[in-house]
């Protein structure tokens, strides 16, 4: 149910801090007074459109926040979860919109940010709306079928056609794409069997284009590279600075045989130097020997990349795909070939698999339809009961439930409408075409009533729903409502007596002030209801009979005088 409002900054209400008890609330006032603000306000914190409009003159931030407390298998807390807002303590929603100077507004459920659609999806599970001119789904027959399906509990049903029917789509989807593949294949025929025997003798590989010319680079510069390396080889590997440096040593090694050990100390260090030069000569001889044959020249292999490469190149042009793609192109263009060339067998298990997922899709359609029937003839009876309390037993309602030959949706194969007759003799039809706004306000109370113990909805709110009626019917709707209110929060704004006496609690709501008019909102003791309901039956001036009008309304019995007794 609703627990609380908090209203700042909206329109003529400054601050405002409202505690909403269960069972039914009777909202009353002149007209002006603001009765329509706090339904502004809190279709405001439910989602509603933020409008600059609402935000109270000279203000630069609006606040309002609704705190619910749903039962536990209530919807809401389904969106919750889904959407990682609720903790397994939470027993509260508060919903919360603040708005700013611009006109935006900022989402909040339990103070954490989300965005307005998700406000609005989860307001709209724990409110209703109704007004004289508005029934929400019950004058959108688009609607209808969700709310009978609601009443007769056949929410399962629905979801087993709904996934026959995604499951016919999608064998109907295969089917099509195969007939859409083998009509294209058979129309490329030629031109397929030209490309898979070219492209099947070329046997392209993936990323074969970027290794041949890495190899193709490779092999070029190795012919410069080989020449040069041959050059420095031969220079290393030349006989008579070897030779020449070799006699050279050995003439130094003799020559220091004939000295004194002082002198021939210089000549043996010059000779070993020579030895060292020689060795690493030599290892430069044997490296060069090495690294030539690393880079040894193949004009051949050379020859072979280039060819392999500028091969696939003009096959890529050929077929206007880059080389990367010649391979998938062959893997398709024989896969397509090959629906040409298949069998029958293929195309006739998916147009069985079809004809099954069609035939599986009609029985729980028409289940679905059947039991759609028996639950209109069930809410038929349950609206009828609802309607003689309103004064409409002259009235009649019908949910038509009408097959479409030929037709398959998600939702079933037939059409769900709410039709109604005021009057004996009279044809049925729509609900918002037949019935004026007196009647309308009563069908809707008299469809929430009998729909009632099939929903889960926090609190419901009627907004004039007593328009253009007044006496015996306007008491009917009163005790429609109360009866209503014990199975669920319902506020009522009102300006009737009769409903508004049937209130268990009683706001008063009035606009005050010179310079700067405020909107406030009082909860109104048993004095204070006797003297608003007898101003809602006399008028501006009220009069003693109004009062005593009003105490009976409320079931308050004034003591009579004693005989005799001076008064």
């Amino acid at each position: 149910m609703l627990t609380s409002l908090y209203i700042q900054n909206i329109v003529l209400i400054d601050r405002l801090s409202l505690v909403i008890g269960d069972g039914l609330t009777a909202l009353t006032g002149e007209t002006g007074a603001g009765k329509s603000i706090l339904l502004d306000a809190l279709a405001l914190a439910t989602g509603g459109r933020a409008e600059r409009a609402l935000l109270r003159h000279g203000a630069s931030q609006a606040v309002v926040s609704a705190s619910f407390e749903p039962s536990k298998n209530h919807p809401a807390w389904d969106i919750l979860a889904q959407n990682g807002l609720i903790d397994d303590d939470e027993q509260e929603i508060i919903l919360r919109r603040v708005m700013g100077e611009d006109g935006r507004a900022r989402a909040f459920i339990n103070d954490h940010p989300v965005s307005v659609a998700l406000l609005r999806q989860t307001g709209e599970s724990l409110i209703e709306v109704h007004g004289q001119h508005q029934g929400i789904g019950f004058l959108d027959s688009a609607a209808h079928r969700g709310l009978l399906d609601a009443y007769g509990g056949l929410e399962n049903l629905g979801d087993e056609v709904a996934q026959k029917y995604h499951s016919m789509i999608e064998a109907r989807d295969a089917l099509q794409q195969n007939r859409e593949a083998k009509e294209r294949a058979m129309r490329e025929a030629d031109y397929l069997r030209h490309v898979v025997e070219e492209l099947a003798q070329l046997a392209p590989q993936d990323n074969e284009e970027a290794a041949l010319a890495e190899t193709r680079a490779h092999l070029m510069a190795a012919e410069k590279i080989s020449k040069d390396i041959e050059q420095v080889a031969n220079l290393v590997q030349g006989d008579s600075t070897v030779t020449a440096l070799t006699r050279a040593a050995a003439g130094l090694e003799r020559a220091s045989l004939q000295l004194s050990q002082d002198k021939a100390a210089p000549l043996k260090r010059l000779a070993a130097q020579i030895d060292s030069v020689l060795s690493e000569w030599h290892e430069a001889g044997a490296l060069a020997n090495s690294v030539a044959q690393d880079f040894l020249a193949n004009p051949q292999e050379l020859n072979h990349v280039e060819e392999r490469l500028f091969a696939l190149r003009a096959a890529a042009r050929k077929f206007n795909v880059p080389c990367d793609q010649l391979a998938a192109l062959l893997g398709r263009a024989k896969a397509d070939l090959a629906l040409v060339e298949e069998d029958a067998a293929s195309m006739a298990a998916l147009e069985k698999k079809l004809f099954q997922a069609e035939q599986d899709y009609d029985r729980a359609a028409q289940k679905l339809f059947r039991a759609r029937q028996k639950s209109a003839a069930q809410l038929d009876k349950a609206v009828a009961k609802e309607l003689a309390p309103l004064k409409l037993d002259k009235a009649k309602f019908v949910t038509e439930v009408k097959a479409e030959e030929g037709q398959r949706r998600a939702s079933g194969c037939d059409t769900v409408q709410f039709l109604i007759s005021t009057n004996p003799g009279a044809p049925l039809g729509p609900l918002k075409q037949i019935a004026s706004g007196g009647e309308l306000s009563r069908f809707v109370l008299a469809m929430k009533a009998a729909l009632m113990s099939k929903e889960e909805r926090t609190v419901i709110i009627f907004d004039e729903v007593d328009a253009g009626v007044s006496g015996a019917v306007a008491d009917a709707v009163g005790e429609r409502l109360a009866k209503l209110a014990k199975a669920a929060q319902v506020l009522v704004v009102t300006h009737s007596p009769q409903v508004a006496a049937r209130g268990a609690v009683h706001w008063r709501i009035s606009k005050s002030g010179s310079k700067k008019m405020v909107t406030k909102v009082e909860k109104l003791d048993q004095d204070e209801r006797i003297e608003e309901i007898a101003r809602m039956v006399a008028g501006a001036k009220v009069t003693p009979a109004a009062r005593e009008a009003a105490k009976s309304l409320l079931g308050i019995v004034t003591p009579k005088k004693a005989k005799g007794a001076r008064g």
